[in-house]
């Protein structure tokens, strides 16, 4: 990976949850569900997670306090759409992101 794009991929996990996490899961609150889940399935998340970490996948979510704020789990979702290529919109990362808070995390 070239220095300027591993840096640039740096600074937005590092600044992209700081704005985000500010505003709570108020981030999600326009997001389509539907697509979300559509999206999750159609890009086989949990298949690609089930191979990281065993099982049913299941155990990627909340890992000793890496992901702690909405801002962090919208960040992971957009680093997945990066390193995996997917060219995700950024309403679609929120999207999978609003699932993913439903589901697991619950952040307020």
């Amino acid at each position: 990976m070239p220095a300027n794009r591993l840096m640039a991929l740096l600074l937005a996990a590092v600044l992209l949850p700081c704005t985000a996490g500010a505003q709570g899961a108020d981030i999600f609150r326009d997001a389509d569900m539907a697509l979300g889940q559509k999206l999750l399935a159609e890009h086989q998340c949990a298949t690609c997670h089930a191979r990281k970490v065993g099982g049913d996948g299941s155990a990627i979510y909340r890992p000793a306090g890496r992901i702690n704020t909405a801002g962090f789990l919208r960040g992971m979702v957009e680093q997945c759409n990066t390193e995996l290529k997917l060219q995700l919109f950024p309403e679609e990362v929120t999207a999978i992101a609003a699932v993913l808070n439903r589901d697991h995390y619950r952040f307020k």
